[in-house]
């Protein structure tokens, strides 16, 4: 059970997500990859209402904080007009793109925010999220699973092989 609650923290944290609770999952947990990839992508789609109805119904009340504030208008602005040549093109698959990207300062956190910045639908945030959780969480379940799976067969390898004293040299 505490596995479990770190996974899902992990995946509610900001910045960490599914970059987190991936690895945490195959590599602590040791759960298997289907079972990793299932539980911290549905974790993470699950976070995007949560994040939506914070960043729709209590940011405005943040907003009023100067700091704050001067924080949010510079982050928004810069992050808008990079996030609108995607989505003028792309739609909710920009969007999903944007969000699916594992990288930092993408994730269903600024996925959210950006959303909201260019007044998406809610429902359109929701299926961008989706589809951006499963492109991150399939890329980081096969980058982790497969790395893993490597060390373990160097691991392996290295403590079955012996390696033989060389013989003496003969003068």
């Amino acid at each position: 059970m505490s596995h479990l609650l770190w996974v899902i923290l992990l995946t509610f944290a900001p910045s960490l997500e599914l970059r987190a609770s991936i690895p945490y999952a195959l590599l602590v947990a040791k759960w298997s990859w289907p079972t990793a990839a299932i539980v911290c992508i549905g974790a993470n789609t699950a976070l995007a209402p949560l994040v939506w109805l914070f960043v729709d119904k209590v940011m405005h009340l943040f907003l009023r904080i100067g700091w704050i504030d001067r924080l949010y208008q510079r982050y928004a602005h810069s992050k808008k007009a990079a996030l609108e040549r995607l989505v003028e093109r792309w739609g909710v698959l920009g969007l999903a793109l944007f969000i699916g990207v594992p990288l930092p300062g993408t994730g269903v956190y600024s996925g959210g925010l950006a959303a909201w910045l260019l007044d998406y639908r809610f429902r359109d945030y929701l299926v961008a999220s989706f589809l951006g959780c499963l492109l991150a969480g399939s890329v980081v379940t096969a980058v982790v699973a497969s790395g893993n799976q490597t060390l373990s067969f160097v691991y392996q390898h290295s403590q079955t092989t012996q390696v033989e004293p060389a013989p003496p040299a003969v003068p």
